[in-house]
């Protein structure tokens, strides 16, 4: 059976779509994540529940060591055929860090290096071990686009130049509030999926790279790092309500897992590669991102930027 690599796929929309890869394709799941704990609860749920074949594997993808780890470990599984394929790697982790801004071990600012960099890296040391045909797909957010009302709640994007982003906030610089850390990570991986997109057609690659916006889930833990009252108050009926009436794109953990589950496995996206889907109030349909994620200069120099940073040696 074929096998999806899920990055934070123990919680949230990550868990509801490895529940419906296993339940309603019988995919083999391996589950990638910092909390080896729920990754267990998560694992043995579902092999009792759909009795597919689960596997963990330790990755942050704040940390670039980590990375490394885990992608050699899984190209180990795969070459001694522990894991027969990967067809599949939902870049799925991802978090918006309030409060002051943080650095990850290897000195960047954490919201760009968990949602940008690790997945970056990942894929520079996995993507040639992808099955012929296979998909990735990075979770994205309609917070990347400053012209619709998801962006502009969240903070409009800045440049998403990767040198500043890793570093933002130090030497004298001026902050970048954490919204905007957060809808600019998300246009980086838009930016990323289209690139990779152009990438693998040059190199007469056949896997898809896809980006795709589960709309805005309270219940996801997208908003983990706010007060606790803000958290209650944005998880009530009467929050959902308001947002849906001005216009924010929303989604649920069951459905946008759902979505997110047939984009990885569903022969009606084999010609997904290159293009964003959305779900919104309980629509899934393909979706025209913002200006900024087709401009081909900035994807090429956010590309060679995120090099350089996840190589700082060569």
């Amino acid at each position: 059976m074929p096998t999806v690599l899920i990055t934070g796929g123990h919680g949230g929309i990550g868990y509801a779509a490895a529940r419906r890869l296993a339940s309603c394709y019988k995919w083999n799941i391996l589950l990638a994540g910092r909390s080896p704990d729920q990754m267990k609860r998560a694992a043995t749920d579902l092999r009792r529940d759909f009795g597919v074949d689960v596997t963990t594997l330790p990755l942050d993808t704040s940390s670039l060591r980590s990375v490394r780890q885990a992608a050699a470990e899984l190209v180990a599984r795969l070459e001694s055929g522990h894991l027969a394929s990967l067809d599949a790697v939902l870049c799925n982790a991802g978090g918006r860090f309030d409060g002051p801004v943080a650095y990850s071990e290897d000195g960047y600012e954490l919201t760009f290096a968990t949602n940008c960099l690790g997945h970056f890296h990942l894929l520079e040391l996995v993507a040639d071990k992808i099955a012929d045909g296979g998909r990735i797909i990075f979770t994205a957010s309609g917070t990347h686009d400053p012209d619709t009302m998801d962006g502009k709640l969240a903070g409009k994007v800045v440049e998403p130049d990767a040198i500043v982003l890793a570093n933002a906030g130090k030497d004298g610089a001026a902050p970048i509030s954490a919204g905007k850390r957060y809808s600019t990570s998300k246009l980086c991986n838009v930016l990323t999926a289209y690139e990779l997109h152009r990438r693998l057609r040059r190199a007469g690659a056949g896997t898809a790279s896809i980006a795709f916006d589960p709309g805005f889930i309270p219940d996801s833990g997208f908003i983990r790092g706010m007060p606790r009252p803000a958290q209650w108050l944005m998880k009530t009926s009467a929050a959902r309500w308001l947002f849906k009436r001005i216009g924010v794109t929303m989604g649920s953990l069951e459905f946008s897992g759902a979505m997110l589950a047939r984009l990885a496995a569903d022969p009606a996206f084999a010609n997904g590669s290159g293009k964003y889907f959305q779900c919104d109030s309980g629509e899934f349909e393909e979706a025209r991102s913002s200006v900024l994620s087709f401009d081909t200069q900035r994807a090429a120099k956010l590309w060679n930027q995120m090099e350089a940073l996840t190589h700082p040696q060569a």
